[in-house]
């Protein structure tokens, strides 16, 4: 199996001992077809040489921001434009708590900041430097964000001690990018739409109907579906979850809000998938102060409205070419009333999970979903990870298109 031909591959090289590797990776990228630019960091190049790499892949090594020589700008946003995936080996302790925080104190940062393709970085430290908690913690966060880590191997490391911490070997990096495309490109070229999250409705200035969605299943659908080659639009409301690399969001906080900016995108989208958890109901004249305690009576009512129904709203207007899909939270199983949905909506497939069934719901890490459709019995999927769970989602999406 060979995807990488043609592929562009920004290869970030940090400060470490095993940046010697970097030399046999680039000549390994390039001997299966990839096109290779490298980017060092001023400390790279004290292991080794900018002449080494540019020998190999025939291309000026960029380092810093400007070219000393004619004062010409290297641009990290074309960059991220022009590769079809970072890939930062070794990644030093210091760079990985760096692109954690979002500090772009270098040029291989920077074009961190701006890359819209899919970002790899294979860690190499001293296996104390590897376990500590503050490194654990950054690998968490950049895992959560979409960057794929490449856990190092176990073995004898530069400090004289033997343990796990040992950039993975390049051969075996190169495996895992060329496994990489030739599973993760299936809906290049297809545009997503997905909707994710609560949405918040006013009382007052202070107060809100809502509900406890995190949004962790819909923004786990974008990581894959990005992951996979689409080009993704995520109309998100409230949420504190860290949004995936590469994925254009969308802020919204009502219904109204989020129903205007999906139909922005839905008529060009190949795929929609209804994942927030709208609130049915708005308050009619919501207040532009705060209520205050005191001066109410009892009782205080507070006369709500419906909100738009968004995937029924948009279900309607679904074209041929489209694969449209929605949720319904339950407090039991019920696949008839799941059933019912999807067909009033217009819906290819509605996925259907119950808070009764433990693992499931609101805040939690973990779903046990079905896919219903009109394709015979619903399948039924085992509890698992939300991005596990958006696995089979995307699996199945991409069955129902013959990909």
């Amino acid at each position: 199996m060979n995807s990488l031909p043609g592929k562009h591959i920004v290869l970030g090289i940090t400060g470490s001992i095993a940046a010697y590797k970097a030399a046999y990776l680039a000549r390994t990228l390039i001997k299966c077809g990839a096109e290779v630019q490298v980017i060092m960091t001023p400390y790279a190049k004290e292991f080794i040489t900018p002449l080494t790499l540019s020998t190999l892949t025939k291309k000026p090594v960029v380092s810093e921001f400007f070219d000393r020589r004619d004062g010409s700008w290297h641009s990290h946003v074309d960059l991220g434009l022009w590769a079809d995936a970072l890939l930062i080996a070794p990644a030093t302790a210091a760079t990985i708590a760096k692109m954690a925080t979002g500090v772009a104190d270098n040029m291989l940062l920077t074009t961190y900041l701006s890359m819209k393709a899919p970002v790899f970085v294979a860690p190499a430290m001293d296996l104390d430097m590897y376990r500590h908690p503050a490194t654990q913690d950054n690998l968490a966060i950049l895992t959560k964000r979409g960057v794929t880590v490449i856990e190092p191997a176990s073995g004898f490391l530069a400090s004289g001690l033997e343990g796990k911490g040992r950039m993975e070997e390049p051969e075996q990096i190169v495996e895992q990018l060329d496994a990489f495309f030739a599973h993760g490109q299936r809906l290049k070229g297809k545009k997503a739409l997905i909707t994710a999250g609560p949405t918040y409705e006013s009382i007052d200035a202070v107060r809100f109907i809502g509900n406890y969605s995190s949004g962790k299943m819909g923004i786990a659908l974008a990581e894959v579906l990005q992951r996979e080659g689409a080009e993704v639009t995520l109309v998100l409301g409230p949420s504190a979850q860290s949004i995936p690399q590469g994925v254009h969001c969308v802020r919204v906080t009502s219904a109204l809000q989020m129903l205007e900016q999906a139909q922005k995108a839905f008529a060009n989208t190949d795929i929609a998938l209804f994942a927030a958890a709208v609130a049915d109901f708005r308050p009619k004249a919501p207040s532009t102060e705060k209520i205050k305690r005191e001066h109410l009576t009892a009782p205080f009512v507070i006369e709500l409205e419906a909100n738009p129904d968004i995937a029924a709203t948009l279900g309607a207007h679904k074209d041929f070419h489209q694969i449209v899909g929605g949720f319904a939270l339950e407090t039991e199983v019920n696949i008839e009333e799941a059933r019912h949905k999807m067909e009033r909506k217009n819906l290819d497939f509605i996925v259907l999970n119950s808070l009764s069934e433990q693992g499931s719901g609101f805040g939690v890490d973990t779903n046990r979903i079905r896919i219903i459709s009109d394709k015979g019995e619903p399948d039924v999927y085992p509890l698992a990870d939300k991005h596990e769970v958006a696995r089979y989602i995307v699996d199945y999406i991409a069955e129902r298109m013959g990909i």
